[in-house]
């Protein structure tokens, strides 16, 4: 079961070496991860998303509060919350399927960001479903490349993840 943790942690050298560290030693591939600074300066926030029970995961989310530099650690996989992912698809575009291409960027409310002879490049967000959807879909046109930026997650309505 993938499980997304938001980690806020001090934003010091060495910060993200102890976290993925932790994750290397207890046996756990790290899905994908985002960080990024909050608004508190110094504190940045890191969204990992990682294959594991719940139980596993509590065990982990234990020993990440004890890492310095780590402040606070929440599971946001149960909670009520919003989760996105960017994605930018390199597709062969010849002249002939280019109409093809933008109908299918514009039904996933996606963009179109570069064009060249012989591509494009497609720049969409959303969840899982949505992106794996757009790709299976632009497969037929042949995708040259892909670049995700890893999940990223924000609780819900007033709820905020605090750094104390």
């Amino acid at each position: 079961m993938k499980q997304v943790l938001a980690v806020i942690v001090e934003n010091k050298p060495g910060a993200l070496t102890r976290v993925s560290g932790l994750f290397s030693r207890r046996g756990f591939n790290i899905e994908n991860i985002a960080v990024g600074e909050t608004v508190t300066p110094g504190i940045s926030r890191m969204t990992i998303t990682v294959e594991g029970s719940e139980k596993v995961i509590e065990q982990v989310v234990k020993q990440l509060h004890k890492l310095i530099n780590v402040i606070k650690v929440s599971n946001l996989s149960n909670e009520p919350s919003v989760m996105r992912e960017l994605m930018l698809l390199k597709v062969k575009a010849e002249t002939g399927f280019r109409s093809d291409i933008q109908q299918i960027v514009e039904t996933f409310r996606g963009k179109v960001v570069d064009v060249s002879p012989d591509s494009m490049i497609i720049e969409v967000t959303g969840n899982d479903d949505k992106l794996e959807a757009i790709k299976l879909l632009l497969q037929h046109f042949g995708i040259k490349e892909i670049v995700r930026t890893g999940k990223v997650a924000m609780l819900r309505g007033s709820m905020v993840t605090r750094e104390s």
